[in-house]
């Protein structure tokens, strides 16, 4: 876990016997290629299921932002967002897709997933 998750905040789900899906997208996601020191422009997909909490939308905007400086890897990135949001949501599901503006000539979309153990789509 990284210090940025004290960015994050959280409220109750008013529907927590229901599946439902929400989505959030952040077009404008900006880190720092560590190798290069330039910056890379992205968009992150947050998509999940929540179970007795969701994310709060201004401390997520808050969160991503904080990585604007962050020299790191595109896989390490995405894979750090995942492990933050799930940690303090405790989604049934999460997905983060994360889809990189070409760099080099190369376009990067990196996609890592959460499962609360015991879920199954549906139930």
């Amino acid at each position: 876990m990284s210090d940025k998750i004290n960015l994050l905040e959280i409220f109750n789900n008013a529907y927590p016997d229901r599946n439902y899906t929400v989505v959030h997208s952040a077009p404008e996601f900006t880190s720092v290629c560590p190798v290069t020191g330039q910056p890379d422009f992205g968009t992150i997909i947050i998509e999940y299921i929540p179970d007795k909490l969701c994310i709060e939308l201004k401390s997520l905007k808050f969160y991503l932002n904080s990585y604007r400086n962050d020299g790191i890897y595109f896989e390490s990135v995405t894979n750090k967002i995942l492990d933050d949001l799930a940690s303090v949501c405790k989604p049934r599901f999460m997905q983060i897709t994360a889809k990189f503006n070409v760099r080099g000539g190369i376009s990067s979309v990196i996609k890592a997933e959460y499962k609360k153990d015991g879920f199954l789509p549906g139930n």
